[in-house]
């Protein structure tokens, strides 16, 4: 029987030495049933998308993969009808195999089908369940993709095989910022926002100093309000300067909290690739009458001008 609460993430140790061995960004994770074409029934896996390649471990606190599938050449992802209760179950068909999958609830179900087929089609899939802040942690995994094959083609692939002692740079290169941040000040950063409104109402620039950051939202539709949030770098982790502070381990965390705390209300200021070369791509686009309709059944939680 699968755990059915949400598995945290694993320790920052943990995380730095799969990123060291796999030297690619991590997407998503959590807990899967797996049936490759030489297993004889379904072993128990904690599972990491990075890029385009699925790695299996033995349990949530292991360095070390035990098997890995690459899927850049999905041929196609298919649903699978199950018998047993709050299951998903799906096959990935591939060139050479097809592997069997099941997770835990049909709602991790669909994030891994979500998660799959975007890195895997570079396109945020339409026929999904889910919710406003997870289609937008698909449109920001796809950014970062696409970025990541950019980079790749550009890097020899000598330099690729090259071995390399990872750093916190170099973690950063793997795992770039949320891409709702931009190296502006607060006077650009209001100024993006009320002329782009349609493209978000939440960016994350750096703060006063070098060291930590702010984040500064429009809300509102009639009456747009600009607020200023300041986000405290406090060793490895993240705080939200609140009436009560909040902290987490990273910034995406820190923009899934903004946009969790009201409800879909904010979302990420996000540039397409395209956009940022001047190309408008009207694929990359989340329309502003979707959001503003959530906004008026959904109240802001988040209220405490800094």
């Amino acid at each position: 029987m699968m755990d059915k609460k949400p598995p945290k993430p694993a320790p920052r140790r943990i995380f730095q030495e799969r990123l060291k061995i796999t030297a690619l960004p991590l997407y998503f994770e959590g807990f899967l049933l797996v049936k490759r074409s030489e297993y004889q029934e379904y072993k128990h896996y904690w599972t990491e998308l990075r890029g385009t390649t699925l790695f299996f471990y033995s349990d949530k606190k292991s360095p070390t993969y035990v098997d890995k599938l690459d899927i850049i050449d999905l041929t196609c992802l298919t649903d699978q009808n199950s018998t047993e209760k709050n299951c998903a179950k799906f096959t990935l068909v591939l060139p050479k195999e097809e592997v069997q999958l099941k997770t835990e609830n049909t709602e991790s179900g669909e994030e891994w089908r979500g998660f799959i087929l975007t890195v895997t089609e570079l396109s945020v899939p339409l026929h999904v369940s889910l919710l406003p802040g997870q289609v937008i942690r698909l449109q920001e995994v796809l950014e970062r993709e696409k970025r990541r094959r950019i980079e790749t083609e550009r890097i020899p692939s000598s330099a690729i095989e090259k071995e390399q002692e990872p750093t916190e740079d170099y973690a950063d290169v793997l795992n770039p910022m949320p891409v709702c941040f931009y190296a502006v000040s607060r006077k650009e950063a209001i100024e993006m926002l009320e002329k782009n409104p349609s493209l978000g109402n939440m960016i994350l620039r750096p703060g006063s100093d070098s060291k930590n950051y702010s984040i500064t939202i429009r809300q509102g539709i009639d009456m747009p309000r600009i607020k200023h949030y300041k986000v405290m770098s406090v060793g490895k982790n993240y705080t939200i300067e609140l009436e009560k502070p909040v902290t987490l381990p990273n910034l995406f965390s820190v923009i899934d909290y903004f946009m969790k705390e009201t409800r879909g209300n904010l979302r990420p200021f996000i540039y397409s690739t395209d956009e940022r070369l001047g190309i408008w791509n009207p694929n990359l686009f989340i329309s502003e009458a979707f959001f503003k309709n959530l906004s008026n059944s959904a109240s802001s939680v988040i209220d405490i001008y800094i």
